[in-house]
């Protein structure tokens, strides 16, 4: 099950889960009506139908809203599996698991995947540095041996609805990005909350652009320079909802992410040049500053930071070959999701915001199955394609 949002491609279903940031409130918030959220998710994101098998994953402490949907699910006749998980379950599960379990293929986890048609996932874990203190290895480890796993749901084609999107508003998101818990969680609703009719639009307009495109370059006053080629690559929408033709077109474009509202498209190998130069990168609860990152021929050469960078150079080091190389183009379309002035904040669907990265791209239709992947978050830049104007200074066009 690929998630893209995690820096390492790799769920458990048992509970042993690691993530790049905190994604998940032990706080409900008194504006969010669980039940509507919950037939939102199962209904009009998932298209769940009847008959069909639901995983449905989710943190101990959001019990109200996995209970509401796996009602949902039955509802609709089809059956729910509940998967729970927990901070405390995650940290034992490295701390008290023999290392050499690690490489272990996850048998279990490929038997719920060869009958399941759906899954429906919500961040497990609230403490952005749980993991800290666990060598990388490990987790590289076992996200190769939840290879089968992931090749066999892109094999079946099991739609994924994915709640979160790097925004799951815990104290601990909102302390990286400089804001409180609240702020934060406005922010998140009103992205899951947007026009869906609007973003469906804009997302074909801009995934139109893209298709015919063959040359992106992207420029920022932060020193950014990048250019690529997307020539004869097929671009997807993240739009909210998976219909009957998403399903048709395959496992990339068959994932939900919410808040929803981006476009994605991978690069032709060997064609990224250029230099890209990321303000503000987390990693396990912590800021690396001015990462600076050479691309030659289509793979990274070159990686440098003003501070911080120790622990991303960790699990880099430690991931086998493919971490390297230029994976894909992303740009946000979602207009009520912006980031607050002043703030640290970074995610992948404001409008206008572009996202880079190297490594695994599965997600986005690529090939390159690579355990690790990660994303760069760039605001502010401008876009050409074949050099018209697609993004002005972090504003969509």
């Amino acid at each position: 099950m690929n998630t893209r949002k995690m820096i390492l491609v790799v769920i458990c279903l048992m509970g042993s889960l690691f993530v790049s940031q905190a994604q998940q409130s032990t706080e409900k918030s008194k504006t969010v009506d669980y039940e509507a959220l919950a037939q939102k998710l199962v209904n009009q994101c998932g298209n769940i139908r009847e008959g069909e098998i639901v995983l449905v994953n989710g943190g101990i402490h959001d019990m109200e809203l996995l209970e509401n949907i796996s009602v949902n699910i039955r509802k609709l006749g089809a059956f729910p599996l509940l998967i729970i998980g927990s901070d405390r379950i995650t940290r034992r599960m490295y701390t008290e698991v023999p290392v050499k379990y690690d490489s272990q293929v996850p048998e279990l986890d490929l038997k719920l995947f060869e009958f399941a048609n759906a899954y429906i996932y919500l961040p497990i874990n609230e403490k952005a540095d749980l993991l800290t203190d666990i060598p990388p290895e490990r987790f590289i480890a076992q996200a190769n041996s939840f290879e089968p796993v992931n090749a066999l749901a892109k094999k079946r084609n099991i739609r994924g609805v994915n709640l979160g999107n790097g925004l799951y508003p815990t104290e601990d998101q909102a302390r990286l990005f400089g804001m409180s818990r609240q702020e934060l969680a406005d922010i998140f609703w009103r992205g899951v909350n947007t026009d869906y009719v609007r973003l469906e639009a804009t997302g074909k307009s801009v995934k139109a652009v893209l298709s015919a495109g063959k040359e992106v370059h992207v420029t920022n006053p932060n020193g950014t320079d990048l250019k690529f080629s997307i020539e004869n690559r097929h671009a997807f929408v993240s739009d909210g909802i998976i219909t009957s033709d998403d399903i048709k077109a395959g496992y990339a474009a068959s994932q939900v992410y919410l808040p929803a509202g981006e476009v994605f498209i991978t690069s032709v190998a060997g064609s990224a040049e250029g230099k890209v130069v990321v303000d503000r990168f987390f990693y396990q609860g912590k800021e690396i500053i001015g990462l600076s990152l050479v691309f030659q021929q289509g793979r990274l050469v070159s990686m440098n930071a003003k501070s911080g960078l120790a622990p991303l150079k960790g699990i880099y080091d430690a991931a086998e070959s493919g971490k390297d190389e230029f994976a894909f183009f992303d740009v946000g379309i979602n207009p009520d999701v912006r980031i607050k002035n002043g703030s640290k904040m970074v995610a992948w669907m404001p409008a206008g915001m572009v996202t880079v990265g190297v490594g695994n791209n599965i997600w986005a239709g690529g090939e390159n199955n690579c355990s690790l992947g990660l994303p760069f978050f760039l605001p502010g830049c401008t876009v050409t394609i074949d050099g018209k104007v697609l993004v002005d200074k972090g504003v969509l066009k």
